[in-house]
């Protein structure tokens, strides 16, 4: 009688279900700040230079923080979503556009708004002090906060949605009694 081995089938099977949880794996290593996370209070420049304290929204409304630069393709991607979320959701949440100022002079960005008709407040995060508080991981990064400054959304990249989760900030779920 010959004896077959099972390494390989077992092998086989290891390797089908190692690829795929890859997919349940890159969904855990989330990049920038955590969702649940408490926003900080940071304060950047506006392009006059001039300090602008993030604190005067945290907590008080939603917040939704897109940290951007002119030469990014996703950004341009991303900007008609920001700019229709903002004619529906203006009034009732503070929209921020940080510029990273990666090879950004404020003259650039001041240009670039102005061709792009960008409608929403532009800062020029030239310390960094925003990237690192909230662990900006590149540019695209949108991140939205309800109106007690918890992180309620974290995305990258030109194609996210972000109604939803504006929904969610303006209309809180209530607790069940």
């Amino acid at each position: 009688m010959q004896r077959v081995s099972r390494w390989p089938a077992a092998l086989a099977v290891a390797a089908m279900l190692t690829f795929a949880a890859l997919p349940l794996l890159a969904q855990e290593e989330e990049a920038g700040i955590r969702v649940g996370a408490k926003a900080p209070a940071v304060t950047v420049n506006d392009l006059a230079g001039k300090p602008v304290d993030l604190g005067q929204w945290i907590g008080k409304k939603p917040v939704l923080i897109e940290f951007w630069a002119t030469w990014c393709p996703n950004c341009e991607q991303m900007l008609p979503r920001l700019k229709a979320a903002y004619a529906t959701y203006r009034d009732r949440v503070e929209f921020l556009g940080v510029n990273v100022t990666v090879n950004q002079k404020p003259e650039q960005v001041r240009q670039y708004v102005a061709a792009h008709q960008i409608p929403f407040r532009i800062l020029y995060d030239d310390q960094g002090a925003s990237v690192r508080a909230f662990d900006a991981p590149a540019t695209a990064f949108v991140v939205i906060l309800d109106p007690a400054g918890t992180v309620i959304y974290t995305g990258l990249g030109g194609d996210q949605s972000v109604d939803a989760a504006l929904g969610r900030a303006v209309s809180p779920a209530k607790p069940s009694r």
